[in-house]
This record gives C-alpha cells, structure tokens and sequence, in this order.
C-alpha cells in the first residue's frame, strides 16, 4: 500500500506515468523476487516455480502491471497467493491422506476400500463439480484461472468447488475435503 496525500490505497491503484518494459524489469528484479519467495516457503526449487509463475502470470497482463507504482509487489503478491493454494491443496491431499493412513493401520483391507469409496465418491460427482474440484483443490488454480480455463464466471467455479465439497462430505460420512 502507498500512501498519497494521506490516504492509503492498494498497490495496483496507483499508476506511474511511463509503463516499464518487462525485460527490464525481469532483469532488476527476478532475484529479489526468488530471494524473498524462498523466505517464504523454504525450498529454492519452490521458489524458483513460483516467482517464474507469478512473472509469467504478470507478463500476460503486462500492459497494466507494468503502469503500477509497485509492479514488484504485485508479482510477490501473486507468488504468495499460489504458494497459498499449493498449502491448501496439500492439507486436502494430507487429509486423504491421513484418513487412509489411519485404515491402513487398522486393516489393510479397509484401507483399499477407503479408496474405492474416495475415487467413486469423485466419480459420482457431476462432471462439471468434478473437475472444478479437480482444478481448484488438486491442482492449485484460484477460482478465476479456474474460470478462464472452464469459460464459465469465477463465481460459478467458487459454486461447483462447494457443492462438490458438500455432496463428497455427505458420501464419505462427514469427511470434509
């Protein structure tokens, strides 16, 4: 956020006059960025993935990234969102996970048919939930990139990842994913 003539507002709301060119930028500021991402998530492989992704997700909107007063910010920003949902999509898969872990220790058998009941529960998902679900959860797109690969609203992709949810907590006896 910046402050202009006492007021606070966003990042993105502020604009420079002369738009800066992105190899230029990718330039001056990529290691900054790897640096300060690998801070975040402690890994540099990660960090590498996720700054590329974050500069390549700024590049296809370039003509207005490139006119904010912080463009840097913005790209960290994107970077920190996706390490988000790669957390979330890892708790989901932990979850599974664990449920299954714990069946296993119980009875190899039961184990198997965690997994029978968790990829027919997917199964009888409606093909639209299923791969919303598929697409947000497991996968790691937010609710617009979802959106953009689906050609639907992000809000009808945030309804079918729900209802998804809901119909799976019902089938699988209160197992939230």
């Amino acid at each position: 956020m910046t402050a202009q003539a006492g007021r606070i507002e966003p990042i993105d709301a502020v604009v420079r006059a002369e738009p800066l060119d992105f190899g230029e930028f990718f330039e001056r500021e990529h290691l900054r960025l790897g640096r300060a991402i690998y801070l975040l998530v402690g890994h540099p492989g990660e960090a590498e993935d996720l700054v590329q992704e974050a500069l390549a997700r700024a590049y296809e909107r370039w003509d207005r990234v490139s006119k904010m007063t912080e463009p840097a910010g913005y790209v960290y920003r994107i970077a920190a969102n996706l390490y988000r949902r790669r957390l979330r999509a890892r708790r989901v898969l932990d979850r599974i996970s664990e449920q299954v872990r714990v069946q296993r220790h119980s009875d190899p058998m039961e184990a198997a048919d965690v997994r029978v009941d968790l990829l027919s529960a997917l199964r009888a998902l409606p093909t639209d939930q299923r791969v919303a679900l598929i697409l947000v959860e497991m996968l790691g797109y937010d609710a617009e990139s979802a959106a953009g690969i689906l050609g639907i609203k992000p809000v009808s992709v945030r309804v079918r990842v729900n209802r998804a949810r809901l119909r799976l907590r019902e089938e699988l006896g209160g197992f939230d994913v």
